[in-house]
């Protein structure tokens, strides 16, 4: 195990709300909306999602690695700003906040496939853990809302302690490098921008734009091109459809809460079960769904770099504190495979 040092558990008090205090360290320059790794599978979302409650004052800038802008989704009353900074040089990520001076960051950026992190947790570190405390600082010294987008697999070693899930209370044991820098990331925001909040995400699926990203884009993309990939029926996880995760995000950076959030969606299933609720939903009979996967058991699979059983997230807390509305597998499967 790759245990994550540090009380976790400790950030909020057992059985405390999430705090709504105003910020009070210095001022934003603008009312700009900066989405760090904006042209990636959930940043993409929270740009469009963005654009929609943004206006001329109010630009919104997508900051990414590479020369791709991203696709945007929905109907939107404006264009977003691009800016083309590395993560791997910190001090580009930091001049771009310099130049916009915003009033929110969402930070979408990471190292997040598995093998990558496994291979190189240098980097992995560097993106996952350093920046993000870098990021909180300069946030915290100028003002500006933090939202910090982190991951289910700080969880894992263990199976959830509680039937719902992973609370927000409950001490990170994560078993992958990926999720131990996502966990060391947690802990440098929030020393260094108390008032921010860290927002865990579970496995996404959604629109992508064509890219085969995601859970349910990458998936449909390998059944179209006939395979039959193979799927756990004893791995669990609590989905989410990427709009609602972008939009809860966003609800958030227009918000004064501070600390962990879990935002999951409400059902708890099975790979298999997330697949075939898919291939349903893109209009195929049951049966014909079940032809084209391949039921699997983790204890037939060696699994490298490690994957957790069970990251179940409980969101409760999420439900009665965000307007948003996280959607179900049955009714987002729906949306994600809509024409």
């Amino acid at each position: 195990m790759l245990a994550a040092s540090g009380g976790m558990g400790k950030i909020l008090p057992l059985g405390a709300p999430i705090a709504q205090n105003p910020l009070s360290v210095g001022a934003a320059d603008s009312e700009a909306t900066v989405v760090l790794g904006g042209s990636g599978f959930l940043g993409a979302h929270a740009v469009s999602m963005a654009l929609r409650r943004a206006d001329i004052d109010h630009p919104v800038v997508s900051v990414s690695r590479g020369p791709g802008e991203g696709p945007l989704f929905g109907r939107h009353r404006s264009q977003p700003h691009f800016e083309r900074a590395d993560a791997r040089d910190p001090d580009a990520l930091l001049a771009a906040l310099e130049g916009w001076r915003p009033a929110r960051v969402i930070n979408c950026l990471a190292l997040a496939r598995g093998a990558d992190c496994e291979e190189d947790p240098l980097l992995a570190s560097l993106l996952n853990a350093q920046v993000p405390g870098l990021l909180a600082r300069w946030c915290g010294r100028n003002g500006a809302r933090l939202v910090h987008v982190s991951t289910d697999l700080v969880f894992g070693d263990a199976p959830p302690p509680a039937p719902g899930g992973f609370r927000e209370q409950d001490a990170p044991a994560p078993i992958s490098a990926y999720g131990a820098t996502k966990a060391a990331g947690e802990r440098a925001v929030l020393a260094a921008c108390p008032r921010a909040i860290v927002v865990r995400l579970p496995l996404l699926y959604g629109a992508s734009g064509g890219r085969e990203l995601g859970a349910s884009d990458s998936f449909l993309g390998a059944v179209e091109r006939g395979d039959v990939p193979r799927l756990f029926s004893d791995e669990w996880r609590t989905p989410l459809l990427v709009e609602d995760a972008a939009s809860a995000l966003l609800e958030l950076a227009w918000g004064a809460g501070s600390g962990l959030l879990h935002v999951g969606g409400p059902d708890r299933v099975s790979r298999i079960q997330l697949g075939l609720a898919l291939l349903i939903a893109r209009g195929l009979e049951p049966g014909d769904a079940e032809a084209r996967v391949s039921a699997a058991r983790r204890a037939d699979a060696a699994l490298d770099p490690p994957r957790p059983e069970d990251t179940s997230l409980d969101s409760s807390r999420a439900r009665v504190v965000l307007r948003t509305r996280l959607r179900g597998l049955r009714e987002g499967a729906a949306r994600a495979c809509a024409p």
